[in-house]
This record gives C-alpha cells, structure tokens and sequence, in this order.
C-alpha cells in the first residue's frame, strides 16, 4: 500500500497533515500499468496512531533534524511517500510538494483557512497555526483519458459536469480540460478528478461514484475500487 504523509515546515518547526492514501494502477484490484495516481482517500485506516508514532519517531524527526544539521531553511510542504510493512512505515521517496491526488481529499477534509498555514510556512512561524480535520473522509476518483498513461486523445468533448456537481458533498476538479467554445475539451491525460467527503469512506465512495457516473467523454478510463482497503463496501 502506498501512503503520503505530509508535515508542513516553517525552517524551525513542522505541523503534522493527514495521511492519504493513493492508487497508482490504472485497473481495479491495483492491476495494470503505474499511473501518477487514479484516485485516494483520507484516513487510511492502515496509519493507526501507533504507525503515526512510527512514522513521525523514526521518519518525520530524523529528516528534520538532517535539514538543521546541513543548515537547510527548508520552508513548505514534505511529502513522503511510505510503504506500511506489518506496521512498519518503509520510506519510499521524498516530494517537497503537494502530491495529486493526495491533495485533493487532503483540502476536502481541511476545516479553516488554508492561508493560514501556507503563509505560516513561508513566514516561518508556525507556531499559532493548529490545522484541523473538521471533515471525517474523503474520497476522490481521477477521470482519465484514452490511452493514458500511454498515448492520450485530447479533444473529447465532456459532459454532465454540472450534474456531477449537484451531487451532495461532492467537488469536480479540473486537471487535463479546455474549453473549445461553450464545450469542455479533454486535453490531458488525468482528466478529472471527482472529490467527494463526508462522515465515513463508505459514504463518500458512493456520492463520488454517483457524480461519475453523471460524466460522459469518448474512452473515459476510472477504477471503480477507489478506496477498497478501507471501504466496508468496495
């Protein structure tokens, strides 16, 4: 299983983010070709705080104590990329960005002004800044195009946004779109991302897959199992 954790740094102190969990294959059941992410979900049941203890004790405070070693004012968003190995985090890679589509159902469940703690990042003060969960999940789908992660067709004329968007609880995000005139265009290889969230992951599951169902294009590509390790009902 592939997990993000997130601290937001200010040079001298971080605040802890929410985990997410991402799905990289292109197929259900985390089959098919890797992919920049065809959908995550927040909380990961498989971050209990005991892994959450893990990981900040052996991952989050050693990095942070690398940077202040090497005189390194780093500032802004670290996203680690871990593995969960019989309750062991296992460090896959380091981003010093917001990862997609972490991100999405990371702001979704996000209560306050974001401002807030980007701009205590770049200012270097976090010290007044408590980020807070207000929502309980969240769930989001990538919309793809044909072809992708290959050879993509751009151009394809989409429809049922506005009907996806009625959906309770429900947020389309656009990532690989133009408009052509007054119609909405594929011109990516991730073409949507439908973000839903709620109280629980198997609520959220089922108004995102109800807002995708509403949306048409040519070829679209989605897993319909977004969310199937923690999801009562994948």
């Amino acid at each position: 299983m592939f997990n993000a954790a997130y601290r937001l740094l200010d040079g001298q102190r971080y605040v802890q983010l929410a985990a997410a969990q991402d799905h990289k294959r292109l197929q259900d059941g985390d089959t098919g070709p890797n992919t920049g992410g065809m959908g995550a979900y927040s909380p990961p049941p498989v971050v209990t705080p005991e892994v959450e203890r893990k990981i900040i004790e052996k991952v989050i405070e050693p990095t942070v104590r690398g940077f202040k070693a090497d005189g390194i004012d780093f500032r802004g968003a670290l996203f680690v990329g871990l593995m969960i190995d019989n309750g062991e985090p296992k460090v896959l890679e380091y981003n010093v960005r917001f990862g997609d589509p972490e991100t999405e159902v990371l702001m979704a469940r996000y209560g306050g002004d974001v401002m807030e703690l980007l701009l205590g990042s770049a200012r270097g003060d976090l010290r007044r800044v408590k980020p807070s969960w207000e929502t309980p999940a969240a769930l989001c789908v990538v919309l793809a195009a044909p072809g992708y992660p290959g050879s993509i067709r751009k151009g394809l004329p989409i429809t049922g946004l506005a009907e996806a968007e009625r959906v309770a609880g429900v947020q389309v995000l656009h990532a690989g779109t133009k408009r052509d005139g007054e119609v909405v265009v594929t011109s990516g290889g991730r073409v949507l991302c439908v973000t839903a969230s709620g109280d629980d992951l198997d609520a959220v599951a089922a108004a995102a897959y109800a807002a995708v169902g509403c949306i048409r294009f040519e070829g679209m590509l989605f897993r319909r199992d977004i969310g199937h390790h923690a999801r009562k009902r994948p």
